[in-house]
């Protein structure tokens, strides 16, 4: 599992930001692992982020995942839409206001099918949709006011699959992806997976890689075997 931090720095490039972090949570429903489901913007920007973010959200087609025009398909079964949809009911306990989505498509079309609308919600680093995997196209959006704080938030989770950050800075990018406690960092971009580049995680994450040259280790058997070709071994306990 995991709880992936998608911070937005102050100078990032907002448009590939928005559509980036768009991407990272709403692709495949959000029913990644690696899906970008705590978004974390620096508060200079956050008003303009969310403006751009939002409409987005909504302007994503939902429908038949073969129909050529969709751009979100249903969850995968009526028992998970369920379960995500208890979240909104946590949201509303604990007081998480819903800036967009948190309902089914009003398509009659698609009543019968496990849709549902692209959902943000504001979130304090405390609260459930915080902390916990909602595994759907639901992702939680707090401010950080320095990138000390953004940093303390990415790493309060107990997940550590994969992380993004967007900065043209490329020192703090550098500095932020050594500090975050996941097995994937993406700059500028998330969720890209290449075969020859490892893919796992740290903590609740799980240990281990996929992919890569660290991957074939996990099909090996390592053996070792010690010959001494001196016939003359040193004598462990001496005697005169």
């Amino acid at each position: 599992g995991g709880k992936g931090a998608n911070i937005v720095f102050e100078d990032a490039n907002i448009p590939a930001a928005v559509g980036g972090s768009a991407f990272a949570i709403f692709h495949n429903q959000g029913q990644a692992c690696i899906a970008g489901s705590r978004l974390l913007l620096h508060e200079a920007i956050a008003d303009e982020f969310l403006e751009r973010f939002i409409a987005l959200a909504e302007s994503i087609v939902i429908g038949n995942p073969i129909h050529p025009d969709t751009e979100m398909g249903p969850l995968t079964s009526k028992m998970h839409l369920e379960r995500v949809l208890n979240f909104l009911n946590i949201c509303d306990k604990e007081g998480n206001k819903i800036l967009t989505g948190g309902k089914q498509p009003a398509d009659p079309a698609l009543q019968k099918g496990c849709y549902l609308q692209p959902t943000v919600v504001e979130a304090k680093p405390g609260d459930t949709v915080f902390r916990e995997e909602v595994f759907g196209p639901f992702v939680s959006v707090t401010r950080f006011k320095n990138e000390t704080e953004a940093i303390a938030l990415a790493n309060d989770t107990e997940y550590g699959l994969g992380s993004g950050l967007w900065t043209n800075n490329l020192q703090r990018a550098h500095r932020v992806s050594d500090a975050i406690d996941a097995g994937m960092v993406w700059v500028n971009s998330y969720k890209r997976v290449h075969p020859g580049s490892p893919f796992g995680g740290v903590g609740k994450s799980g240990f281990g890689r996929d992919l890569g040259i660290e991957s074939l280790n996990e099909y090996t058997d390592p053996k070792a075997i010690w010959i001494n070709y001196d016939a003359n071994i040193p004598p462990f306990y001496p005697r005169p």
